[in-house]
């Protein structure tokens, strides 16, 4: 019996032994990846400044922006400036309009701080203007132009906080220096190329 016990440990050793010192290599196979052919190049839109050197700046055109300082529901109250940084270049075609960093203002329209029974904190903004150099290019928070005030030309935005806006359940809204803004530019205007 103990030669039989004795046998049966030999084995079981010899096989773990065995299978930790392999290396499993998995069976090739005859499939080769295909690539996918190359889109189409498109053809560039021919881009030339007008009489001035000015090149015209679409409305709509997508704007990136940051904000440039932190923002509470809590602490901001109606009329407080809000200032964002421009987080991408600006092109027309393949000319800089507008340079990563220059200054974007609005300004807080409502700011209400949680409350009692679950009471979200609300905060709203007004984007109003990019500005490059001497220009001002106005600025808004929707693609087309339906919402847009009467009195004035900027729009009425809540900021969208991901896929939440910014009405926090008993909560007071928070935003965080850096965090990204898409905004549109609101009219067509001419404008100079970056320098």
């Amino acid at each position: 019996m103990r030669r039989i016990l004795a046998s049966s440990l030999i084995v079981v050793l010899a096989s773990g032994n065995f299978a930790y010192g392999q290396q499993v290599v998995a069976p090739k196979t005859a499939a080769v990846p295909v690539a996918a052919p190359a889109p189409a190049p498109v053809p560039a839109v021919a881009v030339a400044p007008d009489a001035s050197g000015k090149y015209m700046l679409r409305d709509g055109t997508d704007v990136n922006l940051t904000f440039a300082q932190d923002l509470s529901s809590k602490t901001a109250s109606e009329g407080d400036p809000v200032v964002l940084v421009l987080a991408d270049d600006v092109k027309v075609g393949d000319v800089v309009v507008a340079k990563a960093g220059a200054k974007a203002f609005g300004e807080v329209t409502k700011a209400e701080k949680s409350g009692m029974m679950g009471k979200a904190g609300e905060l709203n903004l007004r984007l109003d203007y990019l500005k490059v150099g001497d220009t001002k290019i106005k600025l808004r928070g929707t693609k087309g132009k339906e919402g847009e005030s009467g009195t004035t030309s900027a729009v009425v935005l809540t900021v969208l906080f991901g896929p939440i806006g910014l009405i926090k359940h008993g909560k007071n809204v928070e935003i965080k220096q850096g965090q990204a803004l898409h905004a549109f530019v609101g009219d067509d205007i001419a404008v100079v190329p970056a320098s």
